[in-house]
């Protein structure tokens, strides 16, 4: 199993760090509110515990759990305390009143920004962005596409994923992510159009 790291403490943090402390992993919650991340710990049970925000993270994997605008930021502060780590970015980089539109720079992503700013040996994998929070919470069966650059870290996060009791679809490189960031945003527009948001996508591979 491995030793995971969740900075952020909005749903898909708890959705996630629930599912990792179920599947067996050491899970550390880090947050700028130490109380709060303290609590959080403690609802998780399995023996979580609450780091400390800005030094270096105590899991193999850093799960990067805070929203799109906070995420450079983040990384950067962290600097090389994420070296040699697995970042695993969560985010979607919706934008406008009704988050119709993606904010990234043209022909990039909001996990290749990431990546720029991570120290050279952190290695950045996309995932998690088109599950939502509620929906991952509930258990069960789910598909998550992730893409990244580096097959050794991949590996492991596809690994991660399904000691979540879900399944990992590898979607290529980390230049796929601006599709997966698009992906979340289709996911939204399926939401908000009829589908509701009790939805998940998905796919079907045939035989």
């Amino acid at each position: 199993m491995s030793s995971v790291s969740i900075i952020g403490l909005g749903s898909m943090a708890r959705a996630i760090g629930a599912r990792a402390v179920e599947g067996g992993h050491t899970v550390e919650v880090i947050g700028r509110d130490a109380v709060k991340a303290e609590e959080v710990a403690a609802a998780l049970g399995g023996g979580a515990t609450a780091g400390t925000f800005g030094t270096t993270p105590a899991g193999d994997l850093v799960i990067l759990a805070v929203p799109h605008a906070g995420g450079v930021p983040v990384v950067t502060q962290y600097g090389d305390a994420l070296a040699g780590k697995v970042v695993i970015d969560i985010s979607n980089t919706f934008a406008g009143p009704d988050d119709t539109a993606l904010v990234t720079p043209e022909g990039s992503s909001g996990a290749q920004e990431i990546a720029k700013a991570a120290p050279a040996s952190a290695h950045v994998v996309k995932a998690f962005n088109t599950v939502f929070g509620h929906v991952l919470a509930r258990g069960g069966p789910l598909d998550v596409v992730f893409a990244g650059d580096d097959a050794g870290a991949k590996a492991r996060v596809s690994a991660f994923i399904e000691s979540l009791g879900l399944r990992p679809l590898d979607a290529g490189g980390l230049e796929m992510a601006h599709w997966l960031e698009g992906a979340g945003l289709l996911l939204m527009g399926l939401a908000r159009s009829g589908a509701g948001f009790d939805v998940a996508l998905g796919v079907t591979v045939f035989e």
